[in-house]
């Protein structure tokens, strides 16, 4: 409808112009959005505020100006010109009814939309180092970058969604080698356990798998271990890093091929699980792109070859710079250390580089809010090598804060000290725990209530939505037991007898849909879907209160049952968009 309208408004405008009414080089963007409150009609458009300036004119001689050139249209039923100039739009009666036939006609593709036909993007999310298990803060990011995806697929792109496995670097070794020295630990050997190193029980369960697959085979005296490592951390003149890296050394020079069998061993199990936690939390990837592709193919290689070719690198104390200030970045990036090692951000150039090779048009990142540098970084690399960079989209997921019982729980994932997305699902559910991260915005911070997610109360917005649609499939599964089957073309012929104010509410809201799916796919707001759907939620909930479905007038009855199967087809569908189910069954009713 927005489309039509707007056709309606430029058409007018092109007629004024034709007339010489207007003088105009070119008509500004206007915005058409649905009205808040239906005494201001269905649809209102800001056109004459904009053209104020370029004509000279007041706007609400401009608005009239435009309702008196509108063609007549069997859609729209009258315009009204409100404050300092808005344009509305009020629907006939039967145009907005036919919302319910469109739904029921189309079902599971009502609200797709074209907007990104023919063109291909790619949605990294998640993405977390494979060191240990996913935490309750990926969930944040994996809950949103799901439905962002499933939101783009509904307004037509083509998306391509993976998770980049950072298999290669120093944080593999750390975990490698914390792994090694839970395993001389289960040896009997006496470790003091570095500061650096990943800490947990689950580092000791891939101790136990080591040791059960080789038994004593890796087995070495602390004092081979330690033997030239530098202090750590807490001892006079101690340095962390260098004590990790150290001992990271002394592993891979002392197992020989058994360090390679124990990262691997660490690699796969760790990856395991967070692919098992992600199926569980309905995240399914069209690929899990490894980091150590890049480097064991050409990739790296020739993407610093790109940028040297450009004159965008340049050698300083021994290592190898991108010049990301000419670019916009805050400072230089070292891509290559003086000891010949490819940073990480040299992985992150190539891979960005493969995307586009790939023949994306688009590649959408999903990142923590403390990734906030990898914006300006990641664009410079872009525009070096000569890619658009407002084809590069990142968006900061902001923290996710656990409250249980009014008290806020303490995290730290290096200690081994954090709640994990697995506990979360099996704590809330997959629906609740879903929903709850999409509920506000992702750049807002969330608080998320453990204890409201898991009440079955009005309060809790997903078991508010999901009973109204167990509330709908109830009331079609009594009229069958009652030999009083739904006849939807019945409903279709006497729907002009939905006369009620909620029900004209209800046709309302149902009539959002499309448009709140194509903004949400615009502005990359998957939270404005949950909002929609919990006014939904609310109208029917109101509807069901006041009104009887099962009433006597077969007319009627199938009227309204067509319009509560439409909500309910509604409700599915946004709910499916957030990763979470449509029950059909929650509690029993005794009315409707």
């Amino acid at each position: 409808m927005i489309g039509h309208i707007r056709e309606l408004v430029s058409h007018a405008i092109e007629g004024l112009q034709n007339k010489g009414t207007f003088e105009l080089a070119e008509t500004p963007q206007f915005n058409i959005e649905r009205t808040r409150d239906s005494k201001h009609g269905d649809y209102a458009c800001n056109v004459a505020l904009m053209l104020a300036k370029p004509l000279g004119m007041p706007p609400r001689q401009i608005a009239e100006t435009i309702c008196a050139e509108m063609t007549e249209t069997g859609h729209v039923a009258k315009t009204e010109v409100a404050g300092p100039g808005f344009i509305n739009f009020f629907l006939t009666d039967a145009c907005r009814m036919q919302v319910v036939k469109k739904i029921l006609q189309q079902r599971e593709a009502f609200g797709d939309n074209s907007q990104g036909e023919g063109q291909r993007i790619t949605v990294e999310f998640v993405s977390a180092n494979p060191t240990g298990p996913l935490h309750v803060g990926h969930g944040r990011g994996a809950a949103f970058g799901s439905s962002l995806t499933n939101v783009l697929r509904k307004s037509g792109y083509q998306v391509h969604d993976e998770y980049y496995v950072n298999d290669h670097g120093r944080q593999m070794d750390i975990l490698a080698t914390s792994v090694w020295l839970r395993y001389l630990e289960l040896c009997g050997e006496t470790i003091t356990f570095p500061v650096n190193g990943y800490k947990g029980e689950y580092i000791y369960d891939i101790a136990r798998k080591v040791r059960n697959k080789w038994g004593d085979d890796y087995r070495h005296t602390a004092v081979e271990v330690f033997a030239q490592v530098a202090a750590d951390e807490g001892a006079e003149g101690g340095d962390k890093e260098k004590h990790i890296d150290d001992l990271i050394v002394n592993a891979k020079d002392i197992l020989g091929k058994g360090y390679g069998r124990i990262f691997k061993t660490a690699l796969k199990s760790i990856l395991k699980g967070i692919e098992d936690d992600l199926e569980d939390f309905n995240v399914l990837y069209d690929e899990w792109f490894s980091e150590k592709s890049l480097h064991e193919s050409d990739a790296i290689d020739r993407a610093l070859a790109k940028l040297e070719a450009g004159g965008h690198l340049y050698k300083k104390e021994g290592a190898l710079w991108f010049n990301a200030t000419h670019f916009g970045d805050e400072k230089d990036r070292v891509v290559m250390r003086e000891n010949g090692l490819k940073t990480y951000f040299a992985s992150d150039i190539a891979y960005l580089m493969n995307k586009f090779e790939r023949g994306f048009d688009q590649a959408i990142y999903v990142f923590g809010a403390d990734h906030h540098g990898y914006i300006a970084r990641l664009k410079a690399a872009a525009k070096a090598m000569g890619f658009d960079p407002e084809n590069i989209v990142i968006l900061l997921v902001q923290f996710a804060h656990l409250f249980k019982g009014g008290e806020k729980l303490q995290m730290s994932t290096r200690s081994g000290q954090f709640v994990t997305l697995a506990e979360l699902v099996e704590e809330v559910g997959c629906d609740a725990a879903r929903f709850f991260y999409v509920m506000r915005s992702h750049d807002q911070h969330l608080d998320f209530d453990l204890d409201l997610a898991k009440s079955q109360s009005n309060d809790n917005p997903v078991y508010y939505i999901q009973y109204a649609h167990a509330r709908i499939c109830s009331i079609f599964k009594k009229l069958e037991t009652e030999g009083q089957p739904h006849n939807e073309e019945i409903g279709h012929v006497a729907i002009e007898s939905l006369k009620e104010t909620h029900e004209q509410e209800l046709i309302r809201q149902l009539a959002q849909y499309p448009d709140t799916i194509q903004k949400a796919g615009q502005n990359h707001a998957v939270n404005t879907v949950a909002n929609y759907l919990r006014e939904l939620a609310q109208a029917f909930h109101s509807y069901y209160n006041a009104h009887q479905v099962r009433v006597d007038n077969e007319n009627l009855r199938n009227a309204r049952l067509n319009l509560c199967e439409a909500v309910r087809i509604v409700l599915a569908n946004g709910l499916a968009i957030l990763g979470a189910s449509a029950p059909e069954s929650m509690h029993s009713e005794d009315k409707n």
